[in-house]
């Protein structure tokens, strides 16, 4: 009588659901480090909705989202409720951008 290992009774499904959250795990821990070194992208013409107001320069699309309609760039950065950092300035909207 041939005995069996208990890896080959696992069905294949439960593997396959192991190495998907295994290798989410590695992506998304990848995903978070990239987002906590990066600082603001730069020439953004389409930034989401924060407030009920879009940023100065920019038209709300009526999508959750704002856009300078491709005229501008501009570098901006949430503000998170807090003051503009020095060399920035408050364009409403909960926004703030580089002088």
């Amino acid at each position: 009588m041939a005995s069996i290992s208990p890896a080959s009774t696992t069905p294949p499904i439960n593997r396959t659901r192991a190495l998907l959250i295994t290798a989410g795990g590695s992506l998304l821990a990848g995903l978070l480090t990239t987002m906590a070194t990066s600082g603001p992208a730069l020439a953004q013409r389409v930034v989401p909705k924060l407030s009920s107001l879009c940023p100065l320069g920019y038209v709300d699309t009526l999508n959750g989202k704002c856009s300078t309609l491709g005229l501008m760039e501009y570098q901006v950065q949430a503000s998170n409720g807090q003051p503009c950092p020095s060399g920035w300035f408050d364009v409403g909207g909960g926004y703030c951008r580089r002088k």
